[in-house]
């Protein structure tokens, strides 16, 4: 930027500019630039040129705010959480649309996705948070939420993408589900060949098409498999059972779903009967230590 006919109060801001060390530091000196250059119309161009740079900076500069305090504040975990990473125009946000009540914007360009989109999964009377998260290579990809996630639902259009996306799940300590999108576009002798690659790195995958929704029930079963949960209903004596299942780990007792239910409750229990794959015949008599298995029916009798 040229400095002639400038005054010393614009050559002094344009110096501070040039030495900034960061954004606010850079905005800062591009307001002190605009207010002390010339007015006369020679200086137009340059006037524009400084406009349009000071618009940028402080949009950048709103942006990486929003992403910044979106991730830390913005997103409530829920009890069981899903995140969809893969590279750009992968289809995640076509994916989310199909599983959810959620919506990302969709387009052929890239990096459509800044922020993460949060929509809710009902799956047989549960529901899973889903999370599309901005694509790996963007610089809104989100690390954090990654790591954290129970479950990594990995969108590719083929095999060959992995290497670029392992990078970024080397942290993660989620469960992983390849999902092989827009299958809709291969030929069964190709869907043929990443199917049977994929088995032999003995990966967990399912092939999926987002325009077509083929396989959905099975993504949906494979995306609730991934959290190793149980769905335990309860009912008191004399009602039917609750439509609303509790969720618990894999293995839990009699006494992990009383105290999920409200802290102490098994101190109080008389007798608990079971209903359902883990019990011999209906309305079995369990004591407290007795293990749960996935769709069980427990009535607790209180003393």
């Amino acid at each position: 930027m040229s400095s002639t006919n400038q005054s010393p109060e614009f050559l002094s801001a344009q110096k501070r500019y040039l030495s900034a060390k960061n954004d606010e530091e850079k905005l800062f000196a591009l307001e002190e630039m605009l207010k002390t250059m010339p007015k006369h119309k020679g200086a137009e161009e340059m006037r524009a040129n400084l406009k349009t740079r000071f618009k940028k900076l402080k949009l950048s500069m709103e942006e990486k705010k929003k992403k910044k305090s979106f991730s830390k504040e913005g997103i409530k975990k829920e009890e069981m959480q899903a995140v969809l990473i893969g590279l750009a125009n992968s289809g995640k946000s076509s994916i989310l649309s199909c599983l959810t009540n959620a919506s990302s914007q969709i387009a052929d360009y890239e990096f459509t996705t800044r922020y993460p989109i949060i929509g809710m999964l009902d799956f047989d009377n549960t529901k899973i948070q889903l999370i599309d998260l901005p694509a790996v290579e963007s610089e809104y990809f989100d690390q954090g939420i990654a790591n954290t996630a129970d479950t990594l639902l990995i969108v590719i259009e083929n095999p060959s993408q992995f290497e670029k996306i392992f990078p970024f799940l080397e942290k993660t300590a989620g469960s992983k589900l390849i999902i092989l999108n827009k299958i809709d576009l291969l030929e069964e002798k190709e869907k043929r060949r990443m199917s049977a690659f994929l088995q032999s790195k003995k990966y967990n995958f399912i092939l999926f098409s987002s325009k077509t929704k083929e396989n959905i029930h099975e993504l949906k079963e494979k995306i609730w498999k991934t959290f190793n949960k149980i769905r335990i209903y309860t009912k008191q004596p004399g009602k039917p059972a609750d439509s609303d299942p509790v969720i618990l780990p894999e293995k839990s007792t009699v006494k992990d779903i009383a105290e999920k239910i409200f802290h102490g409750l098994s101190e109080n229990i008389k007798e608990t009967k079971v209903t359902g794959p883990s019990s011999k015949f209906p309305n079995q008599k369990v004591s407290l230590k007795h293990t749960l298995k996935d769709r069980d029916i427990v009535e607790f009798c209180i003393k």
